[in-house]
């Protein structure tokens, strides 16, 4: 089975592109944005691609989705209850 990468690897990762960063800084900006979403696609694409195999997963979606599902409606709901209540006690129209 594939060895994914140890968190220390994708941490490393990181610092070494935000060092990269830091350091060409000052230079003109390289448009990124098509490099980003070919990448996301194919991120995406991949996942499907592992679910869609899995048979195990694809046995268990309904109820996956489910839990998704509500756990999407809570946040919803309780993040407007939350935003109405603080709008109150700060007195914000």
């Amino acid at each position: 089975m594939f060895n994914p990468m140890s968190m220390l690897d994708l941490v490393v990762v990181l610092v070494a592109g935000i060092a990269l960063g830091f350091i060409f800084r000052n230079r003109k900006r390289v448009n990124l944005e098509k490099v980003n979403l070919l990448t996301i696609l194919v991120l995406i694409f991949s996942l499907g691609f592992s679910i869609g195999s899995d048979n195990e997963l694809l046995a268990s979606m309904p109820r996956v989705g489910m839990n998704a599902l509500i756990i999407s409606l809570l946040t919803i709901v309780f993040s407007v209850a939350f935003l109405e209540i603080a709008r109150k006690a700060a007195r914000i129209k």
